[in-house]
């Protein structure tokens, strides 16, 4: 009998032991991940008003700081679409936590940075563990719910990465002008704290996740390293985001380092595609764009991650330079539009899993919408005041909380469970691509429609021009009659005319991209059409 017993106990005890799975509330796996999500989305943004105070901090220019919000970008753009690789090599939860801790710890270098070099290190670090972190946890999060409850878990998903950049100069904003812009840094520590020890707690890696990485730990099988890959996306993900972010102030092709970047980037992106698509464990996984569901799905997140922060950072823009608005108050006026998502996002997850309306019918309303309030937008002044901007503001966010769950529905509707990691990665990437181009456009585009405002305008505008010489003879002496000399009141009557005249081709300018951003969305409305039919179901998965 002993031998019996030795016969049929040896064999079980070679196999690795099965890991034990608690099942936790899937809501709250859900928040535990957006927490740390809504931490570093909320980090792209509210660094951006403090620049100045950062600057005189650090006694350095306010052109060299602007490498504090370069580096961090480059750096998350580098490891965004290497974190499905990264987290199957090392452990889902494994990497997250990693991610976590690391952006945490730079939190508190950033902090602390007595200059600018090791402010840089550190924003370079902050950006590497900032960049697994939203894959990771849509990638948890669609594992975490059924396919006919995920709409809900994408409201608020959709909830975190609409309202963290919105918040984000509203909270640097405050912070600078009554603290010091070093707690912007070390408010993260106590966050990123909380989400590791809950993260710890809580998540778990899926069971056939979990089952495969103990298969080939036991046949001493490990992924392959696309190194060649890692190189390529590394590489040119990093020429591209500095040549986005620093073109338009080195005057883009005016610049050999931008025209250098340009061509290294080409290079390495064709060469990178080529290679991805034919290697056996890609660090980026194209061949997902194979399902037509997926690639029109990714490419309506790029052009999600275009308008809204395009116009996330040209709005304060508006009211700064020409409303004279401080970034506070110009913050507060994104606030209607968050949460109009944060009320709409649930109702848009409600209408999707029950089957009251199609997720096709919702995005297409939701790009109608996107549309118009770009035209509402277009069609301001310089009378407009807060109401008007607040409204327009909350009729985009009417579009935006339409827009991110039944995108992400489509997303996933023809990809098996394997698949979703890679998914996850690859949504993200294009989501913050079209971020990075929107940021571009508008710098850049506002710019140059200036430019050419004022070219067209002056030529109507000569020193003969009737009408511009009795506006000048009439504030000339309205001045004069305040105490100026004469010579005085002229300097500053012309000086007064030219400030009204850039600031009607500045508003010209800003309302020309908000049309251009307008038919954006309208060309990209007949991509929905094309969407294969789907059916929304599913059961509840094994458990975390």
């Amino acid at each position: 009998m002993a031998t019996a017993t030795l016969e049929i106990e040896a064999p079980v005890a070679a196999r690795p032991a099965a890991p034990v799975f608690r099942v936790v509330n899937p809501w709250i796996i859900a928040l535990t991940v957006t927490l740390a999500t809504f931490m570093e989305l909320l980090d792209t943004s509210i660094a951006n008003v403090s620049l100045p105070y950062i600057a005189g901090g650090l006694g350095r220019s306010f052109d060299e700081v602007t490498w504090v919000l370069t580096t961090y970008l480059v750096a998350n753009a580098v490891v965004l679409p290497m974190s499905a690789w990264l987290s199957r090599t090392f452990g889902r939860k494994n990497y997250y936590m990693a991610c976590v801790a690391l952006f945490t710890i730079t939190s508190l270098m950033c902090g602390i940075a007595p200059s600018l070099e090791f402010m840089l290190v550190a924003r370079v670090l902050q950006g590497i563990g900032g960049g697994g972190l939203a894959p990771v946890e849509q990638a948890i999060l669609v594992d975490t719910f059924p396919p006919a409850k995920r709409a809900a878990a994408f409201a608020l998903y959709t909830v975190a990465i609409v309202t963290a950049p919105a918040i984000g100069p509203v909270i640097g904003g405050y912070i600078t002008d009554n603290y010091n812009w070093r707690w912007i840094f070390f408010l993260n520590i106590p966050i990123g704290l909380l989400s590791l020890y809950l993260t710890n707690r809580l998540i778990q890696d899926p069971p056939a996740f979990t089952a495969e990485r103990m298969r080939l730990k036991a046949e001493k099988k490990q992924p392959k390293i696309d190194v060649p890959g890692i190189a390529l996306v590394g590489l040119g993900s990093a020429a591209l985001e500095i040549v986005l972010d620093r073109g338009q102030i080195d005057d883009w092709f005016g610049s050999s380092l931008i025209v250098k970047l340009v061509v290294i980037s080409s290079i390495c992106w064709i060469v990178a595609i080529w290679w991805e698509l034919r290697t056996k464990d890609p660090i980026i996984d194209l061949r997902l764009l194979k399902s037509r569901n997926f690639a029109i799905a990714v490419a309506l997140l790029f052009l999600f991650g275009f308008t809204l922060f395009a116009t996330t950072t040209m709005i304060p823009q508006v009211l700064q330079s020409l409303y004279g608005y401080r970034a506070i108050d110009a913050g507060l006026v994104l606030g209607p539009g968050a949460l109009v998502i944060t009320v709409l996002a649930p109702i848009a997850a409600q209408l999707v899993q029950r089957k009251i309306v199609k997720p096709q019918v919702l995005l297409a309303f939701s790009l109608t919408t996107i549309c118009a309030s770009m035209l509402y937008y277009s069609g301001m002044t310089l009378q407009s005041d807060y109401t008007h901007y607040a409204l327009a503001r909350a009729f985009q966010g009417l579009g935006y909380g339409f827009f991110f769950v039944p995108l992400n529905v489509i997303a996933y509707s023809q990809l098996t469970p394997e698949q979703n990691n890679r998914a996850s990665s690859l949504t993200n990437f294009f989501r913050n691509w079209g971020g990075s181009v929107g940021v571009a456009f508008v710098t850049t585009m506002s710019e140059r429609r200036q430019n050419f405002h004022q070219e067209r305008l002056s030529a109507a505008l000569s020193p003969s021009n009737h009408a511009l010489q009795q506006a000048t003879n009439n504030l000339t002496q309205q001045l004069q009659a305040a105490g100026y000399s004469h010579a005085d009141a002229a300097r500053a009557a012309a000086l007064n005319l030219y400030e009204q005249f850039s600031a009607q081709t500045r508003m010209l300018a800003f309302m020309d991209c908000f049309r251009i951003i307008a038919w954006t969305a309208a060309l990209a409305l007949p991509l929905v059409f094309f969407i294969k039919k789907f059916a929304i179901a599913g059961k509840a998965p094994e458990g975390h």
